[in-house]
């Protein structure tokens, strides 16, 4: 049997992307030390579908990557869902990662997070630009397992190798991290207690003028990570 209970949008998703679904829906539910490690996964599985698929937009937005997977359930556990995700991934046409990069917005790295001060500051918007001048779309990147103090730094020597790309390397290279992004939204989505999930990185750009640390530069979605 179905409910509606089930998140539109992760926890970890609002935080990491500003303008990002953000009233999507209510977190998942917390679970408590004890609870059953497999019970996000059993509210995925058993989710209405109109909330199934809006969750899976949160991790990628192609509404036939999110469609499908939804269509698919129930996923016997994190493996075959995770599975399931790379093939539809891999399947992905043009138009389709074109609607997941159109969904992956770029949040603000704070001055105070990035290492070299101004003179970083300026490289990685000159970057930023040049990519998306030279590409056409958000330059992403799933960061996940870096440390909150390399993120900026792998972004910018992650934009200067790729612009050295021909434009059908890229596709192939932005398909791969859109993948990427998407397995470690997904394994957050059924895994994590409500506010526990870092974001994972998806683009990122700095901003000018004091502010305070985002969540979404922890170890997760912003860069594009997760």
């Amino acid at each position: 049997m179905q409910t509606s209970d089930f998140p539109a949008t992760p926890p970890w998703r609002d935080s990491a992307v500003p303008g990002a679904g953000e009233d999507a829906g209510q977190p998942l539910p917390a679970q408590g030390r004890g609870s059953d490690p497999h019970s996000g996964l059993d509210r995925f599985n058993t989710a209405a579908p109109s909330a199934a698929e809006a969750a899976l937009l949160a991790c990628c937005g192609s509404h036939r990557w999110a469609h499908r997977l939804a269509a698919h359930r129930p996923y016997p556990d994190l493996d075959a869902l995770l599975a399931a995700a790379d093939e539809a991934s891999y399947d992905l046409t043009p138009t389709d990662a074109a609607e997941a990069l159109a969904g992956e917005s770029v949040p603000c790295a704070p001055p105070a997070a990035v290492s070299g001060g101004p003179a970083a500051l300026t490289a990685l918007r000159a970057a930023h630009a040049a990519y998306e001048s030279r590409f056409g779309h958000v330059f992403v990147i799933c960061l996940d397992g870096l440390r909150a103090d390399e993120r900026l730094d792998h972004v910018l020597a992650g934009i200067r190798h790729r612009l050295g790309h021909e434009p059908e390397e890229e596709r192939v290279t932005t398909a791969d991290e859109l993948r990427r992004l998407a397995r470690a939204r997904l394994t957050r989505l059924v895994t994590h207690p409500a506010g526990s999930a870092k974001p994972l990185a998806g683009p990122v750009k700095p901003q000018t003028g004091s502010a305070k640390p985002q969540e979404h530069l922890e170890p997760e979605r912003t860069l594009n990570s997760p």
